[in-house]
């Protein structure tokens, strides 16, 4: 039986866009039931909360009996997730509430990655895997964009700042997911600074609770928990 105040998080768990809206809720010390799922066979009650069939999907449930607001909110966009979680509670002010425009521009920031970096990686995993003969060509493709991380881990210790901030977690899993693409370059990389922040989070305990693995919903209908 599912509580009915209890936020529901339909995740996968190697997808980087699940994997950083779980490490959001996480830092935002914020529990949810998580529902592990697979894409080939996505559970009806995730479709009919959301029809377009992509995860993260969290489901927010209306906790307020005085509130004439509709009973759920769903949020379908990781960042949309991050965003909300932060706001509820964000301990370690991963948003930079002291400054309004702070926001904005980490938005246009990760934006502004995803745009080039996320396609140029899909396509050179792709050609990777099927040893295609432009996989050098779409590599460097690729590294346009860990040239940008590098200079600005030249600049401060983390992606916006000296302090963590959004930013980091919202890019981390991309970078993670290049990375196991071809592990014995990016070793030999010539990033150190962004290897080094790579290595600091997914060496870290915090991260590891983020990849835990949960039994897959559909197998169990078993109820678990993430970030209590």
């Amino acid at each position: 039986m599912t509580n009915g105040t209890a936020l529901i998080l339909y995740s996968l768990h190697n997808c980087p866009y699940a994997i950083r809206a779980r490490f959001a809720l996480l830092k935002a010390q914020q529990c949810v039931l998580i529902r592990s799922i697979k894409l080939d066979n996505k559970p009806s009650e995730m479709l009919e909360v959301s029809p377009k069939g992509s995860v993260p999907v969290l489901v927010i449930p209306n906790r307020s009996q005085m509130d004439t607001t509709p009973q759920k909110q769903i949020l379908e966009e990781s960042l949309d997730i991050m965003v909300w979680a932060l706001s509820e509670c964000d301990p370690h002010d991963l948003l930079n509430s002291s400054h309004p425009e702070a926001l904005p521009k980490m938005l246009e920031v990760i934006g502004e990655f995803e745009s080039h970096f996320v396609p140029a990686m899909n396509a050179f995993g792709c050609a990777k895997r099927y040893h295609e003969d432009n996989a050098d060509e779409l590599r460097k493709e690729c590294e346009r964009g860990l040239i940008k991380l590098e200079s600005l881990l030249t600049q401060h210790s983390f992606l916006f700042s000296e302090r963590e901030s959004l930013v980091d977690i919202a890019i981390l899993p991309f970078i993670r997911k290049y990375a196991r693409i071809d592990k014995q370059w990016f070793r030999q990389s010539p990033y150190p600074n962004l290897k080094a922040w790579l290595n600091g989070y997914i060496q870290s305990p915090q991260f590891s609770k983020v990849m835990k693995n949960y039994d897959l919903w559909l197998d169990t209908r078993e109820e678990q928990y993430f970030g209590n």
